[in-house]
């Protein structure tokens, strides 16, 4: 039980650095959520629509709109036409908001890639299962 309580702990301390970004960037809490939804899907090469986020956040249609609205009024995402099939809207984020990003979560990044660098491949594997068995436990599994 102890490594689930220090999940926990690790959980709540980078919510609250979430909620900090937020505040310091005229943000709603669930906008930082929808952004690191939608900076996964570029890394991963995942078509973002409004649709594919409101399933990932959670949301129904208005809720989903209300938070696109918010976060391409404050330039951090972009509504861009699919070049595949013009009738689908994609959502983008912004280089500014990225650098937002990096600038607040950078160093700890940083620094948790410094702390991995000092593990042997067999235990990153352990930590990658772990993690990612908790995430499918939770129903955050990659078919989300």
């Amino acid at each position: 039980m102890r490594i689930f309580h220090l999940l926990r702990e690790v959980t709540v301390e980078y919510g609250l650095r979430q909620g900090e970004f937020a505040a310091r960037n005229g943000m709603h809490p669930t906008d930082v959520r929808a952004l690191i939804s939608l900076l996964d899907a570029e890394r991963a090469g995942t078509d973002a629509t409004a649709g594919w986020l409101g399933e990932r956040l959670g949301l129904n249609s208005a809720g989903t709109t209300a938070v696109v609205d918010r976060l391409e009024r404050l330039g951090y995402v972009a509504r861009v036409r699919d070049t595949r099939d013009r009738r689908r809207v994609l959502l983008t984020v912004e280089e500014h908001a990225e650098e937002l990003g990096r600038a607040h979560f950078g160093p700890l990044s940083d620094g948790a890639v410094t702390l991995l660098d000092g593990f042997d491949e067999g235990e990153k594997e352990a930590v990658r299962r772990f993690l990612t068995g908790v995430r499918d436990l939770l129903g955050g599994g990659e078919d989300r």
